[in-house]
This record gives C-alpha cells, structure tokens and sequence, in this order.
C-alpha cells in the first residue's frame, strides 16, 4: 500500500526520465539570460530554481549598468547556488573594439565572475584572435564559453565554419560553443523567421560536428526547446533561457509536460540519451 505522508515526490513522479543529473552537471546544462533583474526578483529565482540553472549570464552590456556593490553581490549570490555567472560576450567585443581587453579581464575577475564568453557576434575576429582570448580568460581562472554565429537578421549556420570553430574553440580549453540565436530567437541559426526550428539545418550540423554535447543552443521560447528536446534529448543543453521559464523548461526535460511526456517513458524508441552519449534522432 503506498503511503500517504511522504515528505517528498517519489524519485520517479520527481524525474520520469530517471536520467537527470545534479550539479555539476555534464549534460543538460540550462543557461539563463538577466537583462536587468531587481535583487529581489534574482534572489527570488535562486531560492525557487537555483537548483535548475548551471550558467547565468548577464545578457549583453548590462554588467557595465548596475550599481557596483548589486553586480557584486549577484555574483556572490550565484555562486552560493553553484552557478557560473559571465557577462554577455558583446560586452567582450565592445572591450576588444576599444582597445580595453586587459581593462575587461581585469575587472571581471576582480568582480568574481567564474566564466567569460568569447563572441564574434557583432564585430569580426580572426582565429587568431579568438584564441588568444580563450587562452588568456583560462589562464585568468574564468571558464571559457565561447559563442559562434553573428547577430545579424537572416544569418545562418555554415556547417563547415562551425565545425572548425567548435575544433578551434575546444582544442584551446573551451568548455561549451554556443551556437547564437539572440534573445529573440527569431531568423537567426537554426530558426526562421518565425523561430521555428529549421530541422534539416540542424540535422546537417548535428551529422558534422565531432559531439553534440559540447554545443549550447541558444533557444529562448518554448516550441525551439520542445523540437531540441525532442531531438536531442533531456541532455542537450540550452541557453538564454528567460528567469520566467526556468522551472517550466526543467519539468519539459523530466517529461512532466505534455509536450515532452514521453520523454519519461523508458519504452519510448524516441528515448535520445545513452548513458553519456547522444544519439541524433530524426521524425
């Protein structure tokens, strides 16, 4: 007879999946996108969904905006929860244009910021270049993500870059590429102009690079998760997630959402992960 004054879920109304990590994660990572949340409304979200989120990342210039001692303390509030925080990688690129790289690194470890992204989105960077800044945010003790992609409407993914960039970017000590499709997800990478999931695209990027999880899909509304999710499975990870839906992208990744609910059916053929692997399905 089951009990009827248990404390917590059964691990198995928790998770259907049965396979979802704790932190530190490997797979399934969730970075989470402020554009200007209050201390109040982020310390809200740790307490609620702290548990959830891996990156947080204050989305592009916005770190320059806040008063010194309430960035300070969004920083040390993050990592109490065990989440890597950075600033946007447009801000990189405005120190990289101004000639202020040593300035920026400068201050983003003395600020106590865990990880860096390195970006070309707006501005163009050589390999070079690009990693030199990788090597030089390791050597800083800041994690490395670095992002490929420009921001630009109507851009796309050229498999062939990609796959260097991402052999480039990991070969230099990168933890994660994110793959670009801004805030809005729309007519940008792998999304159209409606921010539908452009699924041969991403098939073809999937069929060429050595290992999907080393990719970070920027993925900011629902349906672009659900169609990641269903390819690729509760492991892919996914960014610029907004503070909002943190919780709600968590329950689609257990399989407690009818849009992903047979996720947590361990009958199910379209059941992606394999141990620590990935494997690519298509409908």
């Amino acid at each position: 007879m089951e009990g009827t004054s248990c404390k917590k879920w059964h691990p198995t109304l928790a998770d259907p999946t049965r396979i979802r990590q704790a932190k530190p994660r490997t797979l399934g990572k969730t970075m989470v996108m402020d554009k200007g949340l209050g201390l109040h409304a982020y310390e809200d979200l740790l307490q609620s969904a702290g548990e959830h989120v891996d990156y947080i990342k204050l989305g592009f210039g916005t770190s320059a905006l806040y008063p010194g001692e309430m960035l300070r303390r969004k920083i040390e509030m993050a990592k109490e929860y065990g989440i890597d925080i950075y600033p946007g990688g447009t801000f990189l690129e405005v120190a990289v244009r101004s000639g202020l790289v040593s300035s920026f690194f400068d201050t983003v470890t003395s600020l106590g910021f865990t990880c860096v992204e390195i970006s070309d989105g707006t501005i163009e960077m050589d390999r070079t270049q690009r990693s030199e800044l990788i090597v030089r945010g390791i050597q800083a003790g800041l994690k490395v993500v670095t992002e490929y992609g420009k921001k630009c409407w109507g851009s796309s993914v050229e498999v062939d870059e990609l796959v260097a960039t991402i052999s480039g970017d990991i070969g230099m000590g990168a933890e994660l590429v994110t793959i670009e499709a801004r805030e809005s997800g729309v007519g940008v990478g792998i999304f159209d102009e409606e921010g539908s999931c452009k699924d041969q695209e991403l098939l073809h990027v999937l069929k060429k690079v050595p290992g999907p999880e080393v990719l970070l899909w920027e993925a900011p509304l629902k349906n672009q998760q659900i169609r990641l999710l269903e390819i690729l499975g509760p492991g892919v990870h996914l960014g610029n997630v907004a503070p909002a839906d943190i919780i709600s992208l968590e329950a689609l990744r257990r399989g407690l959402r009818s849009d992903t609910f047979h996720l947590g059916d361990p009958c199910d053929p379209c059941k992606l992960i394999q141990g620590e692997g990935f494997e690519v399905h298509a409908d």
